[in-house]
């Protein structure tokens, strides 16, 4: 199959960016998105242009390193990560955007990659345990409902992509920061700093720039992780309860 590609090229951060046509032909429909790029990327190099920088790492849809806007949708809106999107989800002939995630709070790097360390910043803020336990204990010694636990790792699963973000007309992150925060609210180990972990956790996502949530649901129809939208609920009950806690607490 042959597909026409009009990307987003942008030297560095503080260069003016734009769309760029480029043509890929002989393209295999079992080929991965980022399989597809690479063959871009082998066609520019020999034709002595400049690749075009995009980031990955596993492409096993495992570590949330991938992800471009696909035609206006974070991932190409399959619900899965950038890497595992096939080009057999394309027509022959087809004409595709591929654009960086596009949020204040991620500035682009340069063409395709954006600076997500304000995800970073969120979890430093409170998304860990910092009890100290002694050596690791031994399993099952801190019995978990099997609903909680089945909550605590559905938001644990979410690795962290910022599709949640791209996808949002608000710019965004409160599926990401509340389901890091779901995630250890359940659990008996985080008790101890649960409200205290809710309050510096929202703050920080306020503070670096992202935009309020107003349940329109984006978020969670692109999350490649499926991250159900009700641990924003849990996010929102926890930060109410903390108004009502002695020091957070």
């Amino acid at each position: 199959m042959n597909v026409t590609l009009r990307i987003w090229r942008q030297a560095n951060a503080s260069a003016k960016g734009q769309m760029v046509t480029y043509q890929v032909q002989d393209v295999s429909k079992d080929m991965s998105f980022l399989e597809m790029l690479d063959m871009l990327n082998e066609q520019l190099s020999v034709s002595g242009e400049e690749p075009v920088a995009f980031d990955h790492d596993c492409r096993e849809g495992i570590c949330g390193m991938c992800g471009v806007v696909i035609n206006g949708l974070a991932h190409g809106g399959a619900q899965t990560t950038t890497c595992q999107l096939h080009m057999r989800h394309f027509e022959d002939g087809a004409v595709i955007d591929i654009e960086p995630w596009r949020a204040g709070s991620f500035p682009v790097i340069k063409d395709l990659v954006v600076d997500r360390t304000a995800f970073d910043r969120i979890i430093q803020a409170g998304g860990f345990i910092s009890s100290n336990t002694g050596s690791a204990p031994d399993a099952h010694a801190a019995p978990v409902g099997k609903l909680q636990a089945d909550r605590a790792f559905d938001a644990a699963t979410c690795i962290g992509c910022g599709a949640c973000v791209a996808a949002c007309p608000n710019g965004s992150a409160m599926l990401f920061t509340s389901a890091k925060i779901t995630h250890l609210a359940m659990l008996p180990q985080g008790q101890p700093e649960r409200y205290l972990r809710v309050k510096s956790m929202v703050a920080q996502h306020d503070e670096e720039g992202f935009g309020g949530c107003t349940n329109i649901g984006e978020c969670a129809a692109v999350c490649p992780k499926q991250i159900p939208l009700d641990v924003i609920s849990q996010l929102n009950r926890d930060l109410i309860a903390s108004l009502f806690k002695k020091d957070g607490k």
